[in-house]
């Protein structure tokens, strides 16, 4: 597939509906719709941003998040559905690659869910967040290797993974190894302070060498009032505040625009795709640069299951007739 040298991106900042999945969607689609006005060809948007992130399970001891927790599955969308139905039309509309997270609910489980759908609004990728991170591990389930794929679309490669799971170095390795060009990388924002921020940068601008790709990064953002939904002790709200890094940042490691560090808003950059041959020209971590002899990464890229059936594995198994003992089907060689 012939990919453009050109490929312009969003990266959006912005606040949840804590009291709707639908209104939150609809900011969703709103947002694809301003920035396909302007140009984008490729739309972020935060961590589990439909309907929200838990961020009262940050600040909320276990045994006081029942009633947020129960009310988070009420809220939370299941795949396919009405959010992600308008999400894949709006898509579709426009002719961009969207990439959104959200608390995807299947039947008793909830998970942190990134959803990739390509230009034609198809649904490219439902991956799993592989293992939430500290208090997360409350909420959400565990993914699994069937995620960590690229996907193939008309602007590029594109790859996805949330928040912590950039310090999983083979979880990197493995999109990586399917040559991402544009890596999406999602963040709740709002969370834990100033370090955090400090932290994403780090993180996206050494993948975006690493990788030789770029990384259009997306964080979320609370008011004020939504903070104080979320608790009202001063002292707990610190932890509610700062740690947004919504940011593009290019193959060398460089800020393609100046990052977005408070408030709603969006970022729109052009991406120079010939910057990554320029990069890996240099270092390819994949190609000429890696030593697989040596160091090399196995993946279990199949999905998990509670229940498998024999007939589905060896179906033919329920239907031949054993030959008895004595006779021979000549039909097969036994030499």
């Amino acid at each position: 597939m012939t990919h453009p040298n050109i490929v312009r991106a969003a990266a959006v900042q912005i606040a949840p509906v804590f009291e709707s999945a639908t209104a939150t969607g609809d900011k969703v689609c709103q947002a694809i719709s301003d920035a396909a006005a302007k140009g984008a060809q490729i739309v972020v948007f935060p961590e589990t941003f439909v309907p929200y992130y838990p961020y009262f399970s940050f600040v909320l001891p276990p045994v006081a998040q029942g009633r947020e927790h129960l009310k988070l599955y009420d809220l939370a969308p299941t795949v396919p559905g009405p959010v992600t139905d308008a999400v894949a039309a709006q898509a579709k509309a426009h002719g961009v690659v969207v990439v959104l997270g959200i608390n995807e609910r299947d039947h008793g489980s909830l998970y942190n869910t990134q959803l990739i759908f390509d230009e034609t609004g198809r649904l490219a990728l439902k991956r799993r967040k592989i293992t939430p991170t500290y208090h997360e591990r409350m909420i959400w389930g565990q993914g699994d290797g069937a995620g960590l794929k690229v996907v193939e679309t008309g602007i590029g490669r594109i790859g996805a993974l949330a928040c912590w799971e950039h310090y999983n170095p083979l979880a990197r390795y493995a999109l990586m190894a399917q040559h991402e060009q544009i890596h999406c990388s999602q963040f709740p924002g709002s969370l834990v302070g100033p370090i955090f921020a400090e932290q994403i940068e780090v993180t996206i601008r050494h993948h975006a060498l690493e990788s030789g790709c770029f990384v259009v990064n997306a964080t979320g953002w609370l008011s004020d009032e939504q903070i104080d939904a979320v608790t009202t002790d001063p002292n707990l709200q610190k932890a509610l505040r700062g740690g947004c890094c919504t940011a593009i940042v290019s193959p060398e490691g460089r800020h393609v625009v100046e990052p977005l560090r408070a408030g709603e808003g969006m970022l729109i950059a052009d991406l120079d795709m010939n910057l990554i041959t320029k990069r890996k020209r240099m270092m390819d971590s994949v190609g000429h640069y890696a030593r697989p002899e040596l160091l090399s990464l196995r993946i279990a890229d199949r999905p998990v299951s509670p229940m498998f059936s024999d007939a589905a594995a060896n179906p033919s198994s329920l239907v031949s007739p054993s030959i008895p003992t004595g006779e021979r089907d000549e039909s097969i060689s036994l030499g």
